[in-house]
């Protein structure tokens, strides 16, 4: 018998490591493959390219409008009147106080537009459209 001492009938002094090895290996394999659909936005948007350096890491909130019209609050969904309100607590908090913009490339100009002007009502130091990188940046 594996992991006796010798004497069938006696306790088990010994203890087989082999499995919980396994067990916790498959369980960092699925942490690894799947960490990276986590931070992967909810909404998908497509983002207008353009010539632009890599922006620094802050402490940011997100407006996200898509292409059908729905807007989010990081990551939350939720009407631009429901943002307008909830945005000034989110700036607030935040300790950069920068707010980006993700707004797909075939959202109206208007509706970007909103989404700069609540992040200005809401008191925002500083805010961006995001975009997506072309080759060549100056």
């Amino acid at each position: 018998m594996a992991g006796s001492s010798g004497d069938p009938r006696g306790p088990i002094t010994g203890i087989n490591i082999t499995p919980l090895v396994d067990v916790c290996l498959v369980l960092v394999i699925i942490f690894m493959v799947t960490a990276p659909l986590m931070m992967q936005p909810t909404l998908p948007v497509e983002l207008p390219k353009a010539r632009t350096k890599e922006g620094k890491e802050t402490d940011n909130v997100t407006i996200t409008i898509t292409k059908d019209g729905k807007w989010a609050l990081n990551e939350a969904t939720m009407s631009p009147a429901s943002i307008e309100r909830a945005l000034a607590d989110k700036v607030e908090s935040s300790r950069d106080g920068y707010v980006i913009i993700r707004a797909d490339r075939a959202v109206r100009y208007a509706e970007a537009l909103e989404a700069m002007r609540m992040a200005r009502a809401a008191g925002a130091k500083h805010y961006a459209v995001a975009t997506e990188q072309t080759a060549g940046v100056r």
